[in-house]
């Protein structure tokens, strides 16, 4: 069922056995599974079902590390989150992103790759994906174009994606959660706060407020916070009355290790026979098109050259041709397209597909030049934090400062990758790969068009010792008996794909960890 948390009286009190603080992937999917269950289950979302500019403006946030995308216009504030605006790209972490690694300083997950394989198949069904496959011998589907651009290289394997429709999940489950017996959904419930009990070992209430001044309360016996990455360490900074750096903060942990995808023209591959050149496998692919492959280096490789995972797409292009980052490439007036096309009936390509097939090159025949995108995990980095700024928006609340930041490893990861790629080109006789200038020059430069995917993960990590990170393998605060996180910000590591499919794997792992856990 549905209320609008507008209509309620001020001081309204809600009171549930599980209360979910946030709409989007994450907070839905946890919802949809304790659906139909005996658990009174409480969805509080800040926002309505539809974009609203004043509910955007509370994302709006000060950047003071490196550059990064306005943070209000980097997630969604309604019904179904950022789920609203995303491209549907989806693809599993491999074993090594869950594995302690000596040369990347604070590495490892409290879970391995096959405790989240189970959720990953039942992901795939939440996605509305195609089969749980990933390994390119599976998509060749008898089609002699589809082949690996390095058959006999034992470095470089092609790392493949599945593409969602994208699944909007405040259109695709909106009905399913409104007409829920079990589960109440209130719209317009701005959590501003997240009380304890007095010990502080424990969650009593959390309090939302209106734009109006209005207040309520919701009480469970469990919470979640599934808000977005940034939006989940802001509250737990901002709930410091009872605990002066916040609640879970007792280690100075909260906020810490924010990590994004770097997503950056890199280099230039000219193939040595592109008529016996098979590209097909890494062909440009959009939602609904899948699969795609891109290339990636194997974990032998990773460990023996110490460099973080990612991977490379593969898109035709002549070298003269102008590539642009992703700050670059996709600006305010693609954004404002990309929104009236969603709204419209999406009548047509998307205008980021009309973008994108004006650089293909227009020559007809099998293409010989290809333009290397990287897709990179960052190292996690505790100096990388959000921390709360001394101006409050509207609701009151302190508005976020995100302090954006690097390591050595992470450009010098991405240069050795294309080295490796390069030398295993030439080695086979496959093609020449050269380097964009930026990459060559020194470690702890990057250029002033430095991106990443809109991926925010990070600020709450999961770790076994409550001194390492804050929350643990079944992402209940440290600390706190009954707080648990959902979505991104767990991740104690980034992996190098878009995290979504990850994200929607862990929610469905922390349900089932919620439906057979007590107290109830």
């Amino acid at each position: 069922m549905h209320t609008d948390a507008r209509t309620l009286e001020n001081g309204a009190l809600l009171e549930g056995d599980l209360c979910i603080v946030g709409a989007g992937a994450s907070g839905i999917t946890i919802a949809r599974e304790l659906a139909n269950s005996n658990l009174k289950v409480l969805l509080l979302e800040g926002g309505g079902f539809d974009f609203d500019p004043q509910m955007q403006e509370l994302y709006r946030g000060d950047i003071i590390g490196k550059p990064y995308y306005p943070l209000q216009a980097a997630a969604l504030h309604f019904f179904g989150g950022t789920t609203n605006h995303w491209a549907g790209w989806c693809s599993t972490y491999e074993p090594i992103d869950f594995e302690k690694r000596d040369w990347v300083p604070h590495s490892g997950w409290p879970i391995r790759r096959e405790d989240l394989d189970p959720f990953y198949a039942r992901a795939q069904n939440v996605l509305e994906l195609g089969p749980y496959k990933y390994d390119a011998a599976d998509w060749k589907n008898d089609d002699p174009d589809r082949v690996p651009l390095l058959n006999d290289s034992h470095v470089v394997w092609t790392k493949m994606w599945q593409f969602s429709p994208p699944t909007r999940f405040g259109q695709k489950y909106r009905s399913e959660i409104v007409n829920s017996a079990n589960v109440h959904l209130y719209t317009h419930a701005n959590v501003v706060e997240v009380e304890a009990n007095d010990g502080l070992t424990a969650v009593q209430s959390v309090r939302a407020r209106g734009f109006d001044g209005r207040e309520l309360r919701a009480r469970a016996k469990r919470f979640v916070l599934a808000c977005h990455t940034i939006q989940n360490a802001r509250l737990l900074l901002a709930s410091n009355r009872q605990a002066r750096t916040g609640l879970g903060n007792g280690n100075d942990l909260v906020g810490r290790y924010f990590m994004e995808h770097f997503e950056m023209p890199a280099g230039e591959l000219a193939v040595a026979n592109p008529r016996t050149t098979k590209t097909k496998l890494y062909q440009l692919a959009f939602p609904g098109n899948t699969p795609r492959g891109e290339l990636a280096l194997s974990p032998s490789a990773q460990k023996e050259h110490r460099i973080l995972n990612g991977t490379a797409s593969v898109e035709p292009g002549d070298p003269a041709d102008q590539v642009q980052g992703t700050f670059q490439f996709i600006d305010t007036a693609m954004i404002t397209a990309m929104r009236k096309w969603e709204l419209g009936g999406k009548k047509g390509p998307p205008p980021i597909a009309i973008a994108l097939a004006g650089r293909a090159p227009r020559a007809s025949g099998p293409p010989r030049f290809f333009h290397l995108t990287t897709r990179q995990e960052q190292a996690p980095n505790p100096d990388s934090r959000v921390t709360l700024s001394t101006e409050k928006d509207a609701l009151g609340m302190p508005r976020v400062r995100l302090d954006w930041q690097m390591t050595e490893l992470d450009k010098r990861s991405m240069r050795t990758f294309y080295e490796v790629l390069g030398r295993e080109m030439g080695r086979t006789g496959t093609g020449r790969v050269q380097i964009r200038d930026w990459l060559l020059s020194d470690d702890r430069s990057w250029p002033s068009f430095i991106s990443g995917g809109w991926h925010h993960m990070g600020t709450t990590r999961m770790s076994a010792d409550p001194k390492e990170g804050v929350v643990d393998a079944n992402c209940r605060v440290h600390g706190l008996a009954n707080l648990y996180i959902g979505g991104a910000a767990v991740y104690p590591t980034a992996g190098a794909v878009n995290p979504t499919l990850t994200l929607v794997a862990l929610s469905l792992r922390l349900a089932d960890h919620l439906k057979t856990t007590g107290p109830w």
